[in-house]
């Protein structure tokens, strides 16, 4: 139904596979999953409640619904000897019962490998700790399903869920050099109560397309989405909810605060989404865009008003592609 690879070209990097367990029924299974080392050096209890957000966020992306959603458990750590590494384990596993007890999302499997180690010049090194979750999410109706790629020009883009300046761990940190820092935090109330109101929202026809924020935060969403349907975007970050601290660029281009989704929605439709998502930190922050001469664009504006991102989309898909270089 839904293949890992979606959009125009098949190039976007899909939230979500969904496909259809039972011949003659429009019942689907969502399946997902999360991870990122770099959380994992730094803080495992924060990393391993992030992982499990963007399992669970990525299916319901793509329409399954939040209160039919399990998961399943893959920790990768070093020697659970040493008393470090047992207790980053420790914390990441308390991670996994805080998270699944509050998205009400049990644990089904999962396993361990344990011993991640390897010699060099006589040391001793352990991989970073890394937790992979899988998530599996019931689709009431698979011809409801949202994919990321943005569908049309003329539509509106909605980020729904807050940014706030969560650096630590994150790929731009990693890019600039930078050390430490604060790892994402979710808010697991906040959280949930996303994912139920943006869930009835899909069901309801109202969202034409549908990405979740992580690795690279918005910046990477909006590109991701743009190249792959093809359609240009322009969006301003002037409108971006945001934590009182977020108050940079920077910070609301790249940070990867959890439980945050870029919608795509048509004008007649905003109203009815607006009042589906009430209560909740949203905001219209652009508009697709049909593409200029010929070849489409990615524009965004920044809190001054000048411009901090004019790419044309081809450009973008082939840094995205250019790592697997296919």
């Amino acid at each position: 139904m839904i293949k890992p690879l979606v959009g125009e070209r098949e190039d976007g990097p899909g939230d979500a596979s969904v496909v259809l367990p039972v011949v003659g029924s429009n019942r689907g299974l969502a399946v997902s999953c999360g991870i990122n080392p770099r959380y994992g050096r730094l803080d495992p209890y924060a990393m391993a409640a992030c992982v499990i957000d963007e399992a669970v966020r990525n299916c319901v992306a793509v329409g399954a619904d939040p209160d039919r959603i399990a998961l399943l458990d893959n920790f990768c750590w070093g020697s659970p000897e040493r008393p470090e590494t047992l207790g980053s384990l420790v914390l990441a596993a308390q991670a996994c019962r805080d998270l699944a007890l509050a998205y009400k999302t049990p644990f089904i499997s999962g396993k361990d490998s344990l011993y991640n180690e390897y010699s060099h010049e006589g040391e001793s090194l352990a991989i970073p700790p890394t937790l992979l979750i899988s998530a599996i999410g019931q689709v009431p109706d698979v011809r409801r399903c949202t994919t990321m790629d943005f569908k049309a020009a003329g539509n509106l883009i909605v980020l729904l869920g807050t940014t706030r300046t969560e650096f630590g761990g994150s790929l731009w940190a990693e890019f600039r050099g930078l050390e430490g820092g604060v790892v994402p935090t979710v808010d697991a109330e906040v959280g949930l109560a996303t994912f139920r109101a943006l869930h009835r929202a899909i069901a309801s026809g109202l969202v034409r397309s549908c990405h979740d924020l992580s690795e690279g935060g918005l910046a990477v969403a909006l590109a991701e989405s743009a190249f792959a349907g093809h359609v240009g975007a322009r969006a301003s970050l002037r409108d971006v909810p945001r934590g009182d601290d977020a108050a940079a660029d920077a910070t609301l281009l790249f940070a990867e605060s959890p439980s945050r989704f870029l919608l795509e929605v048509e004008p007649a439709r905003f109203e009815a989404l607006a009042e589906t998502l009430k209560g909740l930190p949203f905001a219209r922050i652009g508009e697709t865009e049909a593409a200029d001469g010929g070849r489409a664009r990615l524009v965004v504006e920044g809190l001054e008003g000048g411009l901090v991102i004019d790419a044309p989309l081809d450009e973008l898909a082939e840094t995205w592609r250019r790592p697997l270089n296919w």
